[in-house]
């Protein structure tokens, strides 16, 4: 039986990795893999779907047997990159709804909800120190071609008797943001923002806690399929009666998932604290906001007064090898900073401090998916976050944990399992010379409707053929 080759990913040096995870000196806090070892269920990633898969499985099987191997440490990915915005799933129920049917919909939707509460009691028992702030989450218009992005899925939300947003306008919009630039649109108030970095390293020594073995700095580079499959690292190999393949965009170099997964790369920046300027203007509080551009702008103010603004689908992986460069943006992050000095022009002066960037793991439905690979029913796998994990993966390490421990519920037969419905995407090298061309289009589109002027026919029709 043949092996499947793992692409390791290439870690960020210290310099280029990002605030959250500067502003705490993250780094590993456990020894690599050395030698054999052996468990019951091994996950590949030490990010929040690894440990929430983890956590899951041990709330339901305590004495089952957890191993995870993270490559470089725990939250060095995604999961402490991120914008640190929480949301539930109720912005995209729209789409899940054509997915899954409207039950399950409704059912995912509660549950990130659910996981919301989790995470404010896992704070406020003292469990984890994460800055969690529910002042809520604004997704804004800034030009007419914004406006009503939401409108299906707020629609469809207070028609299925579920009152989760409110419309604000544009004294409402400058009194919650201090910028004139967003004018209209909805918020979700049990929502708001996390330092993601403690979220993620919080959860690892919760894992630890509970049982769970982690080792860092253990890139997979090879799993051997079988009865019981092998991953092997460069120092040692981990046996297992099951594995769970928890690594986002790193997934993509797996055959059999590549036709489904486009990686592209996020980028944010951090200015030094400002909170006199920003109090001054009226922006105190910690909501997340994020505009309803193709490429969405997303910020917050951090408790010491700093700004987090980020865009995303920066660069786009050649058959998703996934370099350097995703560590960080080529541009110093002077597209961010135009774009944060044309929503805040009183912070010109401020000085950024930081940028990075970061891969996204996306699928053509904007949805993660889960199953097992096709040929080996003990592999699993948890992919396709599309840039919104906080509340999500809380949910996605229940339906890994029914999936993987063999349990028949409503997390093992959810519509998000399963990828035979999911869309493939065109093959490389179309894929690639395609995703460059609809990106600049759609960036150029951005651009000019931003001024409220439309753009030309063929800049339309590009851009229209994003996934």
């Amino acid at each position: 039986m043949s092996s499947i080759k793992m692409r390791p990913p290439v870690a960020a040096s210290r310099e280029d990795r990002s605030f959250w995870l500067q502003s705490i000196a993250a780094d590993a806090a456990t020894t690599p893999l050395k030698g054999s070892e052996t468990c019951d269920i091994a996950i590949v990633g030490g990010g929040y779907a690894g440990l929430w898969t983890a956590l899951r499985i041990k709330e339901h099987a305590p004495e089952t047997r957890v191993t995870i191997l993270e490559a470089d440490f725990c939250g060095s990915g995604a999961s402490g990159r991120n914008g640190g915005q929480v949301h539930t799933w109720f912005a995209e129920i729209d789409m899940l709804r054509e997915l899954v049917g409207t039950e399950d919909a409704l059912m995912l939707c509660r549950a990130t909800a659910d996981a919301i509460d989790e995470l404010k009691t896992l704070q406020d028992s003292g469990t984890i120190d994460m800055d969690l702030r529910l002042d809520g989450w604004l997704w804004t218009a800034s030009s007419a071609a914004q406006e009503g992005a939401w409108s299906k899925a707020y629609d469809l939300t207070r028609t299925l008797g579920e009152k989760r947003f409110r419309t604000l306008d544009r004294a409402d919009m400058l009194k919650r943001t201090g910028s004139s630039a967003s004018y209209l649109g909805i918020v979700e108030d049990r929502a708001g923002t996390v330092q993601p970095a403690k979220l993620a390293l919080g959860l690892r020594q919760l894992a630890i806690s509970k049982g769970v073995i982690i080792h860092e700095q253990s890139p997979v580079l090879e799993i051997v399929p079988g009865a019981q499959p092998q991953l092997r690292t460069a120092q040692g190999t981990l046996s297992a009666k099951k594995i769970v393949l928890a690594a986002n965009a790193w997934l993509s170099a797996i055959p059999e998932l590549h036709p489904y997964l486009y990686v592209v790369s996020s980028q944010l920046i951090a200015t030094a604290p400002a909170a006199d300027i920003l109090d001054e203007i009226g922006w105190v509080d910690g909501a997340s906001i994020c505009d309803a551009q193709h490429h969405v702008l997303y910020y917050q103010r951090t408790p010491s007064g700093r700004v987090i603004f980020g865009r995303g689908t920066g660069g786009i992986a050649y058959q998703d090898r996934i370099g350097s460069s995703f560590n960080r943006s080529g541009d110093k992050g002077l597209d961010n900073i135009r774009e944060l000095h044309r929503v805040y022009p009183q912070l010109k002066e401020v000085e950024v401090q930081y940028d990075w960037s970061g891969p996204i793991d996306c699928t053509a439905q904007h949805l993660p998916v889960f199953d097992h690979l096709k040929e080996h029913r003990n592999i699993f796998y948890a992919v396709g976050f599309n840039g919104t994990g906080i509340a999500q993966t809380p949910v996605a390490g229940r339906i890994m944990a029914s999936l993987v421990l063999g349990r028949d519920d409503k997390w093992s037969r959810c519509g998000l399992v399963g990828i035979g419905r999911r869309t493939k995407l065109p093959p490389e090298p179309l894929r690639y010379v395609g995703a460059k061309i609809v990106r600049g289009a759609i960036r150029r589109k951005n651009d000019v409707e931003i001024l409220n002027q439309k753009p030309d026919r063929i800049t339309r029709f590009l851009a229209n053929l994003a996934p």
